[in-house]
């Protein structure tokens, strides 16, 4: 095991030793209880079984047979999660192969950041993620389950299964993913229009037809975004039947990959030969494998915030310093959009999780665990390649695309923030140059629109955190800034806010925390002040004088609490989330 890695691992282990013992107590617990047929009182079985079909009633009743539990994210509206329309029919008919039974114990909302991007709609994108917790706990609450199978891929969904599921960490768990539409126009090609839209030199109708060439039918998006990272840190956790992320719905394999699903899932149960709860299976080696995975593919940004919570649902506590230790000795192996030029299906036609979860194994940068799959991790990548199918895409870890991994940590003055620097050029890792203070994104495109950006500047984009309107994504922000750091400005940009997976060319320090609601630096900064990004050193500073900085207070929220659009509705969430640097969690 390398140094690092084992080193980081341990430090995780022992910060977390008292509440992991408590949650695995807790687990104990559960799993002393009687079996559902003989727990639960007759009316209540009564009521679970009463719309089951008379032969699946005797199975369950009689004969006790395993009864697994279907929580879907499932919607016809969003291309990732259409496919899973048909997947309780087959997840049947294959439990009733097994001697077992399947039922959908509950629904949970899928909200894409591509719909709600810029519009308010996104300042409930974060908490979805805490709604989808809580709606896998309520499905799950009805405790006539063996097991569970997560039918979720985009975003805030994964996360949010998971975090339900390892609130039910006595349950045996595996994911079923849907798989990513075929490639359509490029990621470049697209973004280039964006640009060219965002300077007024293309219209609306060459932009929805280029966007419409990009997203185009069934399946995730084609980018490395957060969906797509999802997909790679489940398979580097084992959550995952090995390679199965990445085949497409319309794939002759994927009925069997999802059949083969539930027949894993009655593997790992407690009348199975495997018995591996999912708390159990989620430890501090597994989520730092999940640390390593996004560092090595140069994942999206928001796993700093989703996989923090995720591991304190199991009782583990993680923060950046550790992401940051980690991506000193985790190199980049691979280049995928917006860390590259391929999309996440020639990722997967260059080797794909599975080799990069091979190399890393090899390397002693990820630990070898029980999964999902007989054999642990170790066998499951074994299925992969043992050379790279595209150089341009994946590299050995021998032969790496950057030594470190793609994610820096930036502290100063101006506090605690996140940084992704695999997709910034070389040229662009500091940035020094005048603030630019904005309090919402539609105030920072407006100026740009009027043309008042252009020159070396830092935008600061405050009261964009959890506690102020929910941290939403801030992608809309990419084109206009491109546009400028390609007129040749020093452009960058601070916020206490998200930007998206996709995003990563202009260099922006992010999830800045203590937000500016709470009084962070943030809302210290005035326009003009020379503020200082350094990726290469980790430092985040207003060049102030110390003794003025300290004299100037905290500006005020500009705005009133957000409202409309449901907004109201999650007010308890924003006064109750935590830092990001927690997980903006609304739970703890």
């Amino acid at each position: 095991m390398h140094a690092v890695v084992a080193r980081v691992t341990e430090r995780i282990a022992q910060r977390s030793r008292d509440s992991r013992a408590a949650y695995l107590a807790g687990i104990d617990a559960m799993l002393a209880r009687a079996v559902p047929q003989e727990r639960m009182g007759c009316a209540n079985l009564a009521h679970a079984y009463a719309a089951l079909p008379g032969p699946q009633k005797i199975k369950l009743m009689v004969e006790r047979a395993p009864n697994i539990a279907i929580v879907t994210a499932y919607n016809d509206m969003l291309s990732a999660h259409q496919p899973y329309h048909a997947y309780p029919d087959l997840l049947r008919d294959e439990a009733a192969r097994c001697g077992a039974t399947v039922q959908v114990a509950g629904g949970v909302p899928a909200m894409c950041d591509g719909v709600t991007q810029g519009t308010p709609g996104m300042e409930l994108s974060l908490f979805s993620r805490d709604v989808i917790a809580m709606g896998t706990a309520i499905a799950l609450a009805h405790d006539v389950f063996d097991g569970a199978l997560l039918l979720g891929v985009c975003d805030k969904i994964v996360p949010g299964l998971l975090i339900g599921a390892l609130h039910y960490g006595h349950l045996p768990c595996v994911f079923v993913p849907a798989g990513p539409m075929r490639s359509g126009l490029s990621n470049r090609e697209k973004a280039k229009v964006r640009e060219l839209h965002a300077q007024g030199l293309v219209g609306r109708a060459e932009l929805l037809q280029a966007e419409s060439a990009a997203y185009h039918s069934p399946g995730t998006c084609t980018f490395y975004g957060t969906a797509n990272s999802n997909q790679m840190l489940l398979e580097a956790m084992g959550l995952v039947l090995p390679g199965a992320v990445f085949v497409h719905p319309d794939a002759p394999e994927r009925e069997q990959l999802t059949r083969a699903a539930l027949r894993t899932v009655l593997d790992i149960g407690r009348r199975g030969a495997r018995f591996t709860p999912i708390g159990r299976l989620v430890d501090a080696r597994c989520i730092v494998n999940a640390m390593v995975a996004l560092l090595a593919t140069g994942g999206s940004t928001n796993h700093l915030i989703h996989w923090v919570a995720v591991a304190r649902s199991a009782g583990i506590v993680i923060d950046w310093t550790d992401f940051d230790e980690l991506s000193s000795a985790v190199p980049l192996l691979a280049r995928v959009y917006p860390n590259g030029e391929a999309d996440v299906n020639q990722f997967q036609a260059a080797g794909g999780p599975l080799w990069v979860l091979r190399e890393l194994l090899a390397a002693g940068l990820m630990h070898d665990l029980p999964s999902v799959h007989p054999g642990g991790l170790a066998a499951g990548a074994r299925m992969a390649a043992t050379a790279s199918g595209d150089e341009t895409v994946l590299r050995p870890v021998r032969r790496p695309f950057a030594p470190t991994g793609g994610l820096r940590l930036l502290q100063g003055n101006l506090g605690r923030a996140v940084i992704k620097v695999s997709a910034v050029p070389e040229d662009r890792l500091v940035v020094q140059a005048p603030a630019r203070v904005f309090a919402s994104q539609e105030e920072l495109l407006a100026a740009f629109s009027a043309g008042g950006l252009r020159e070396d500047m830092v935008a600061v984009l405050r009261f964009q955190g959890p506690r102020a309107n929910g941290m939403p994504e801030l992608h809309k922000l990419t084109p206009a800034l491109s546009v400028l750091q390609d007129q040749g400005y020093r452009v960058a940009l601070v916020t206490d806010g998200r930007m998206s997976g996709a995003s990563g060319k202009v260099p922006a320090a992010i999830h800045v925390t203590p937000e500016a609601l709470e009084g962070g630096p943030l809302a210290r900064v005035r326009d003009g002040d020379l503020l200082r990004i350094d990726a290469r050193a980790g430092t985040l500073d207003a060049l102030v004088e110390a003794a003025e900085w300290q004299r100037r207070t905290p500006a005020p929220h500009p705005a009133p609490p957000p409202h409309g659009f449901g907004r109201e509705l999650f007010a308890n969430f924003r006064r109750n989330a935590t830092s990001a640097e927690q997980g903006a969690c609304t739970w703890l």
